[in-house]
């Protein structure tokens, strides 16, 4: 007898991914208990609600969960529209938390402290796989626990931000200038505008957040002449950043591209490439960063410092479950190969599900962008093709589980350090002649035969037991979950 089969499935984290686990399970029949450590639903994206995503509604609404407000006569937003973080919790998480198939079952405020086997640790075989789940966390009025059949991971990687050492690690003094260093993408226009307005502000990072945060300085230097903006890359070369400018199905993210770009021209932006900080030290109301610049000393006095390098996820409260990580990357191994930063400079990945996401713990897995681990590029639609396939798997119809519909939409976007030897020739042919605006050598094939570029193949419908073609998976919003 199955003694687990009337309790719940768990799920941790009530952002976009895991309220669209807690639909496809709704729809299944079973009921999901989700835990948020937040006051809201969405908690992590209202950090930064003020930010425009690049992926329209379409594709930011799960099609299980939009059925689901749709019956209760919600109205969807326009398709074509590109939500702020914000927009998203307010016009599609907080009306589908109040569903009163899901209302009920969402603890808010919620810390998840551990996660274990009842009367099982780490090291126990005998009767694992039948013992249910032992949920433990705290809120505010105290300590408790939920048991469940199965549990889902979804809670990002958000709480996480990598420190500023090329190594890894906080540089020295990081720690002690903290009120003056601001990670992931702050309101430097809103709310935290009195921060960095006629500031001098250096800004770390490569991807698609420091472009956005430069860009909001750039915003507020209009407004405020002396604002300064210094932004460092850690890479030798400012053209992985720019985005696949026109080429870019995603037209939002293009354009932030094109638009960093032509700063850069402008000389409004001062470009610090080959940047790694060595210590911060506090100097009055300002921070000397001691720095190497293009393997050279260097040094800079700053009032503000944002830091928008990614995120790791956090593994704290798993430490009594079976689970595999890739030792590089921190993701499940078969997903790992197919996400490496280091191999996958244009962002291509096989569709992926339940088998790429199993751990040595039944029942248990890992979704949302803390599946991805350390690697930066996680798509909101990829979460929602993660949860259908593990819930279905969940449900018993493996069959089901093991089928990927997944569209996602096509880019020329590479992303990634620059590849060489044989890597580089199996990654859109290598990077693309120097003479030629285009991002690689497959990119620019296209532009000489007429094309705006190359894009990549999109997958509906596929079947996973047949080898797949690699899938654009563009770079990520932000990473939620």
């Amino acid at each position: 007898m199955d003694m687990t089969a009337n309790l719940p499935v768990a799920v941790i984290g009530a952002g976009p991914i895991g309220l669209a686990a807690a639909a496809h399970l709704v729809e299944r029949g079973i009921r999901p208990v989700i835990f948020e450590q937040g006051a809201r639903v969405g908690a992590a994206l209202l950090e930064w609600g003020h930010v425009r995503v690049f992926s329209p509604w379409v594709y930011n609404i799960d099609a299980v969960a939009r059925a689901l407000l749709e019956s209760s006569g919600w109205i969807a937003p326009n398709g074509g529209g590109l939500p702020t973080g914000g927009e998203i919790v307010r016009d599609y998480l907080e009306p589908f938390a109040a569903l009163p198939e899901i209302a009920p079952n969402l603890k808010l405020g919620a810390t998840i402290t551990a996660v274990t086997r009842q009367g099982r640790d780490k090291v126990s075989n005998e009767g694992r796989k039948e013992s249910p789940f032992v949920i433990r966390y705290e809120d505010a009025e105290g300590e408790h626990r939920v048991l469940a059949k199965a549990v889902i991971d979804a809670s990002g990687t958000w709480s996480r931000p990598n420190p500023i050492g090329i190594d890894g690690l906080a540089v020295p003094g990081e720690r002690e200038a903290a009120t003056r260093i601001a990670y992931g993408i702050p309101d430097v226009v809103g709310r935290a505008r009195g921060d960095y307005a006629a500031k001098r502000v250096l800004v770390i990072g490569g991807g698609h957040s420091a472009i956005n945060v430069a860009l909001a300085l750039m915003e507020l230097q209009d407004e405020a002449p002396g604002t300064k903006i210094f932004w460092a890359l850690r890479h030798s070369s400012v053209e992985k950043l720019l985005g696949g400018g026109l080429n870019d199905q995603l037209p939002e993210r293009g354009a932030f591209g094109l638009a960093a770009k032509k700063a850069m021209e402008d000389g409004r932006l001062n470009m610090l490439t080959a940047f790694s900080v060595d210590r911060i030290e506090t100097e009055g109301n300002g921070l000397l960063v001691e720095a190497t610049l293009a393997e050279k000393p260097f040094s800079l006095l700053v009032d503000r410092i944002v830091v928008a390098t990614g995120f790791r996820p956090d593994l704290s409260f798993l430490g009594e479950l079976r689970i595999a990580l890739d030792p590089v990357v921190e993701a499940p191994p078969a997903l790992a190969s197919l996400i490496d930063p280091n191999f996958h400079s244009c962002g291509t990945v096989p569709p992926h599900g339940i088998d790429e996401l199993t751990h040595p713990e039944p029942g248990f897995t890992i979704v949302g962008s803390k599946s991805y681990g350390r690697a930066p590029t996680f798509l909101m639609v990829t979460g929602y093709e993660q949860v259908r396939s593990v819930v279905a798997d969940i449900a018993g119809d493996h069959d089901i589980a093991r089928e990927v519909r997944l569209v996602l939409p096509e880019t020329g976007v590479c992303s990634g350090a620059p590849l060489i030897g044989p890597e580089a020739a199996a990654c859109c042919g290598g990077p693309a002649p120097d003479e030629v605006d285009a991002c690689c050598v497959k990119d620019a094939d296209a532009k000489a035969e007429g094309r705006s570029g190359c894009g990549c193949a999109s997958v509906e419908a596929v079947d996973r037991r047949r080898p797949q073609p690699a899938v654009a998976r563009a770079p990520h919003d932000i990473g939620v979950n």
